[in-house]
């Protein structure tokens, strides 16, 4: 039997009218391409399923890019124009079932939003809009042009001496593409920031302690990462950790 992947949905509406729970192909892809298992989109709606009937059904998790924020109670702040449109459904999912794939080893794999959840979920907090902090670029989706344009590689991510993802990636840099408004503010309880844009974005970061694979970036490699060298590399990690072949220690380290 294949290991089950539940790719987290979001909520969506179909010609502006009818709701919807959806999760774009490019997040299916590798799961079936790469890691050589099945997909089954979770939907981000609570009442669906509980934590462990999710944790129950599926081998591991892969948290996706959206559109809209993390809310921005679940730390500690008030709503503001600047936080943007949420998904509360998905919130509640996805929190409390970060931190309790965390606590049994469970992998997962946090992308963009994703990214932005594992914080969240070990109580750091969010900034809004990076590019209104004095030295950062702008880490937004180009408004105009093809989905190659809006994909294409942006800025360089240099990982910390000894960071996991450079055994992963097997180099200490990686070129990525970059389509997010928001960024870590505070990094939450445990989480290690691994990996920084030319700007000092974070934009990776693993949870000192874990039992198993859980790990997140800020950038989409998800995208053509069956084509893409160093996306393919991650999504067989995770691979591994899905067929129990690897774990990550405390330290951070690979074992066979």
């Amino acid at each position: 039997m294949r290991p089950v992947v539940g790719i987290i949905g979001n909520a969506s509406m179909i010609n502006d009218t009818y709701p919807a729970q959806t999760t774009g192909t490019m997040n299916i892809d590798p799961v079936i391409e790469i890691c050589g298992a099945i997909a089954v989109m979770v939907p981000g709606i609570p009442d669906n399923a509980t934590t462990d009937e999710l944790i129950n059904i599926c081998d591991g998790f892969i948290f996706t890019g959206g559109r809209p924020n993390v809310h921005p109670k679940f730390y500690g702040q008030k709503e503001t124009p600047a936080h943007g449109q949420f998904d509360l459904g998905r919130d509640e999912v996805v929190i409390p079932l970060i931190k309790r794939c965390e606590e049994i080893g469970k992998p997962i794999l946090g992308i963009c939003r994703g990214f932005q959840e594992f914080n969240v979920a070990f109580g750091g907090s969010l900034h809004p809009e990076i590019r209104d902090i004095p030295g950062r670029i702008n880490h937004r989706m180009p408004p105009e042009g093809t989905l190659e344009e809006k994909f294409a590689l942006r800025h360089e991510v240099e990982f910390e001496p000894e960071s996991i993802f450079t055994k992963i990636f097997q180099a200490k840099k990686v070129k990525v593409n970059s389509l997010h408004g928001q960024g870590i503010d505070v990094p939450g309880n445990r989480v290690r920031l691994e990996g920084f844009a030319t700007d000092g974005t974070p934009e990776a970061i693993s949870i000192k302690g874990s039992k198993g694979f859980c790990l997140a970036v800020q950038w989409h490699p998800e995208w053509n990462a069956s084509k893409d060298m160093i996306s393919s590399k991650l999504f067989l990690a995770f691979k591994a950790a899905l067929n129990g072949e690897r774990s990550f220690s405390s330290k951070e380290q690979l074992v066979g």
